[in-house]
């Protein structure tokens, strides 16, 4: 499956984008632009092409430059999607392209009030033209939120870039699921889109050639060849390349051949399911819906009498409720406590022990070990008296 997400529509003047004849300004839109027939005949030729050469999903770019007024802008993809014909496995996109300068610096109208009038496109591109919008674009735009631009398309066919592409920026803005669009266009010196070239955000020629490989050469060494997007921006049928024939094209530039085939498979596929996000709450939360089953009973208004059928032997009237009887339960009585003897108790003497010593352990001692003591103490006092009479004996002889 092969993508080509930035597919110009010509360009009309919308009856309602004119200024009034008194000179009070842009009048409120009122009336719906139209394509005429030789247009839609030469988009059904181009869309035909494009098909025949591979791709499958196409995105139709409408090109704003300067701001986004809600009151004044109308969507032309939607009259025009209509007028199309369906080709059964081919998928129609809607995008916006807003061209970035000096004068979009203090806003070009992507705020929370023009929600409703963004969430009809599929696609939001930013082009900026000076360093402060494409801060602006890399920092700010590329946060999840209803109004997130997940493409920053950069002028590659301008003499010089009008900044300088930093590391910071750039990375910031891939880290945010923001992709950086090639279109192949520039590298064959083809016709860019008509509102781009009038605000001055494209040239054509083959001096925009040698621009466009000077500054997509520096793209892909900043970006390292990841979030490359690579579109196709023809307006000519004769600049139509086929997604093979664009791959080998981009690889002169220094991207693997992985990675150009995943410039026009993967990333874009990845970069529209994303952008479905911006209709969610920070990507996050999507806004319930309540789905009714088909075939499924309406809900009564108020409960009736019931007519499903009964088993047999029940009756349909209800039974009489019975009051419930609190029965009092007596609370249990406490147990009184006995009183107990706090003095200590006597320790009992047991037959043939001595008072104050407890027996031993192999039980009361016998009549010939009680012998046995009394002879050993009677000898001890015996050999104590002989040493004390030897002692004062002979002190009285000296």
């Amino acid at each position: 499956m092969f993508f080509d997400l930035n597919v110009p529509v010509p360009n009309i003047q919308s009856p309602s984008q004119g200024t009034s004849k008194k000179g009070k300004g842009k009048q409120p839109a009122t009336t719906q632009a139209s394509f005429t027939i030789a247009q839609i005949n030469s988009l059904e030729a181009h869309v035909d092409l494009l098909i025949h050469l591979g791709y499958t999903v196409l995105a139709f770019s409408q090109t704003v430059n300067k701001k986004v007024d809600s009151k004044t802008h109308v969507n032309v993809l939607d009259g025009l999607l209509s007028q199309l014909k369906s080709r059964p496995g081919i998928v129609y996109l809607k995008r916006l392209n807003i061209i970035l300068d000096e004068d979009s610096e203090k806003g070009f109208g992507l705020i929370n009030a023009s929600v409703a009038l963004f969430n009809s496109y599929d696609l939001i591109s930013l082009i900026p033209t000076t360093h402060a919008t494409f801060s602006l674009a890399c920092l700010t735009h590329t946060q999840p939120s209803p109004l997130t631009a997940h493409i920053i398309s950069i002028p590659l066919t301008l003499p010089r870039l009008p900044y300088h592409l930093k590391h910071t920026l750039v990375r910031t803005a891939i880290k945010n699921g923001a992709v950086f669009e090639i279109n192949y266009v520039g590298a064959l010196g083809g016709e860019n889109d008509g509102v781009m070239v009038e605000a001055g955000a494209a040239e054509n020629g083959q001096s925009a050639r040698r621009n466009w490989w000077a500054a997509a050469r520096e793209l892909v060494r900043v970006t390292k060849g990841r979030g490359v997007l690579v579109s196709g921006g023809v307006v000519d049928d004769a600049d139509l390349r086929a997604p093979r024939d664009v791959g080998n094209l981009i690889t002169v530039l220094g991207l693997p051949q992985d990675a150009t085939h995943a410039a026009s498979t993967k990333t874009p596929k990845s970069l529209v399911l994303r952008a479905q996000t911006r209709k969610t709450y920070r990507a996050v939360l999507s806004e319930p819906k309540l789905v009714i089953p088909q075939g499924s009973m309406p809900v009564p208004a108020a409960p009736g009498p019931s007519t499903t059928p009964l088993p047999i032997g029940q009756s349909s009237t209800p039974a009489p409720q019975v009051a419930p009887i609190n029965i009092p339960v007596p609370a249990p009585t406490p147990t009184p406590a006995l009183p107990t003897d706090s003095r200590p108790q006597k320790r009992v003497r047991e037959e043939g022990g001595i008072e104050g010593q407890a027996p031993s352990k192999e039980g009361a001692p016998s009549n010939s070990n009680l012998e046995t003591q009394k002879k050993k103490k009677r000898k001890k006092n015996q050999n104590q008296n002989q040493r004390d009479g030897g002692v004062s004996a002979g002190s009285v002889a000296s």
